[in-house]
């Protein structure tokens, strides 16, 4: 099992919960959705979401990602630090947990 994590706002969730896939609004606009690592998820938090409520913490199996998606370990230049992307949509079957977190 490897093990990433995605910060959501439960609106956004909430609009696709009926869907069999969930689609972050930064894949339209970036090519994938970010993710973290469990040591990453404070720092994404601080720098992200800093005083925003109202957040879940989905937590995805990559092994069982479908085959519309891939997993890649990049750099973010920004803070030089390396993070998982999806890239594509993340089929609900992989998110093995949710858990409000604000």
């Amino acid at each position: 099992m490897n093990i990433i994590y995605h910060i959501v706002a439960v609106s956004s969730w909430e609009e696709q919960v009926e869907l069999p896939n969930y689609i972050h609004a930064s894949l339209d606009q970036e090519g994938f959705i970010h993710t973290s690592r469990a040591a990453q998820i404070a720092g994404v938090l601080d720098r992200y979401y800093s005083g925003i409520n109202d957040l879940l913490k989905l937590t995805i199996d990559t092994d069982l990602l479908d085959a519309t998606s891939t997993l890649k370990e990049e750099l973010a230049e920004s803070i030089g630090e390396i993070f998982p992307h999806v890239y594509g949509p993340i089929n609900k079957s992989a998110i093995i947990s949710i858990e409000k977190i604000r």
